[in-house]
Order: C-alpha cells, then structure tokens, then sequence
C-alpha cells in the first residue's frame, strides 16, 4: 500500500497532477524542532532544471497541516503538503490508449481498473519523491538524534548519496557530453548512485527485518530503481572466502566492508555501503513503436512533454531518504 514502518510510519499521498503531493509521519518524536527552512537543502538537491531534468520547476515550500506547534513536533501525526502549481495534464492524454514503453501507465490500468489518475504518471510519477525526501528530512533529525545518544557524538555525519556512474560511464568528464548527445536524439540514459551511512553496530534483525531487506524494501519503492547491492555485492560471487571475509582489526572493525556493514542481517559498525542502479528514464520523444491498445494498431510513439534525461541526477537524496526512513525506524 502507501505506508511504510513499523514505530516510524510514513504516508505519502498526491498526484503527479493532483493540487497536492504530501506525506503523513506517524511516531515523531515530540519536541524536536522543525521549520520549513530545515527542508531547503535537500529539496533544493531534488529540485530541476539543471542540465538532463526536466523543465517542469515548483516552488516545492513545505506547509505543515498536523503536528506542529510553536516550530516544534508535538507527538502528533505530522502532515506536510506541497502544492502542484506547474502542470500541463494534456501532454499524457494519448498514454491512455498508448501506454509509453517501460512506464506504469499500462500496469496502474489493469491494475485499477482504468481508474487511476494517467496525468504526469499519477500516483507512480517521481514528484511522489518529493514526499520521500520530506519524510528523510525529519527521518535524518530523528537518526541524529538516536546517533549522538548512542555514540556521543554531536551533529554527527549521518550519510551521503552520489552518483558514480552516468550512462554506463564512470569519468564525471564525460557526462555532460552524454547528456547533451542524449538529450539531442530524443533519448535518456541512467545511472548508479552510492549510497554510505554511519550505523552503529547491533541494529536490525535477522532474516524478514535485515538492514539489508528493509533497506532494499524501501530503496525498490523509488521509480524506476533496477537494482541494488550491498559491500561487494554480485562481485562476491567471484571470490573466494579468503577474499570476500572481512577481518577484524585492532579497532574491532572490518577491514575491508565487503559486506556493506551488514552481517547476518545486523549492523556490524562498519558504514552501510550500497549502490542502485537506475533505468534510463522512459518518456523519451525518439519515436518508438508500441501498441496502441484501443485500436489494436502498432504505432509510433513520441513521448511529449517535459522529462528528465536522466532523472537519477535528482535520486541520490531520494536514496537518502529512504535509508534514513529505514534506520530511523529501526534506532527508534
């Protein structure tokens, strides 16, 4: 459904075209402090326009419906909202009887039996991300929190996303040009982002409620992930024992973090270490023949509209987020 979390629940609601997208978080904590200027940064790192996203821009402030009072959480469900102000709905009109190659327009159909909501992608469409990263920005004060209690360490470095990889390629040198020539035939590309996030060691379960189950849960519910590995990841297969095990130092910690932090499914003090691969984005307005399933015609299909050429330039806050939704949750 739409909630994730067991004592940190999150909500997200909204449309790609509806007034609204928003989110509603169960089991903040009362009494930590929270403005809308708390939101800017991580917003701002979602935001578009820059070279390879869209066009498509919003204002993106966070209004607060619930669980505020005096800049302050109250213990109540908090509900964010931001509005859609910047929408052009007949651009996705044809997507009804020719659903794009790659997207959900066809599944959220069958699925709902015609009656979701086909503009912008609806409730399957990025913006919903938005709702993601507002959640992070409370999730990430939450995890400080429990962090500087369990480590004692103030403000204390939390985690960090960046892509590595555009396109097949790892030289940041070379992006930008394979932005410009994708962009310029009309096609997309995608990306892998990393992802490192400081975890004290004991937290989790093993099996159903791994770091690394929950964590691929949650990363996996972002549009258009393909696929995730922790540590060492498929490069693991390859080894041997005696290359994949990580020893233990002076320090008590693992040499090497093959295992992405994880053991067992439990944190072993090491930083949780993953990376997600990202489709190319599926709108693309290079003709493409498809089906167009009310007159049973294969037609060509040209994605109009305004979209990413590579919308996982906006994801690795996205990434965050969902990982600090995760481990709030389980410190809670």
């Amino acid at each position: 459904m739409n909630t994730f979390g067991k004592n940190f629940r999150v909500s997200i609601f909204g449309e790609s075209h509806s007034p609204i997208v928003g989110v509603t978080l169960d089991g903040v904590p009362a009494g930590m402090e929270l403005t809308p200027s708390d939101f800017v940064a991580d917003i701002d790192r979602r935001r578009s326009g820059a070279k390879g996203t869209t066009p498509r821009t919003e204002r993106d402030v966070p209004q607060f419906l619930s669980g505020i009072y005096d800049n302050h959480t109250t213990g109540a469900p908090l509900t964010i909202i931001f509005p859609n102000e910047n929408v052009r709905s007949g651009d996705y009109s044809e997507f009804v009887s020719t659903p794009r190659p790659g997207h959900a327009d066809f599944t959220a159909s069958e699925r709902f039996g015609g009656w979701n909501d086909p503009r912008g992608g609806g409730h399957f469409s990025g913006r919903l991300t938005l709702a993601v990263v507002a959640a992070g920005v409370v999730a990430k004060k939450i995890m400080a929190s429990r962090m500087t209690a369990t480590i004692g360490v103030e403000n204390p470095q939390i985690m960090n996303a960046e892509i590595v990889e555009l396109g097949g390629l790892t030289d940041k040198a070379m992006w930008d040009k394979a932005l410009d020539d994708a962009h310029k035939e009309g096609d997309s590309l995608g990306a892998i982002v990393q992802c490192r996030a400081e975890l004290p060691a004991g937290v989790g379960e093993p099996f159903w409620d791994s770091v690394e189950s929950l964590v691929s849960h949650a990363v996996f519910a972002i549009p258009g992930v393909r696929g995730i590995e922790f540590g060492d990841g498929f490069r693991a297969s390859a080894m041997k024992g005696s290359q994949h095990n990580d020893t233990f130092g002076i320090d008590g910690m693992p040499s090497k973090n093959g295992s992405g932090g994880v053991n067992g499914g439990i944190s072993n003090g090491a930083p949780l270490e993953f990376r997600v691969a990202f489709k190319p984005t599926s709108s693309i307005s290079k003709p493409q023949k498809t089906l167009n399933f009310e007159s049973g015609e294969m037609v060509d299909l040209i994605c109009k509209g305004r979209h990413d050429v590579c919308f996982a330039l906006r994801a690795p806050v996205v990434v965050e987020a969902m990982t600090a939704i995760v481990l709030a949750d389980l410190l809670y």
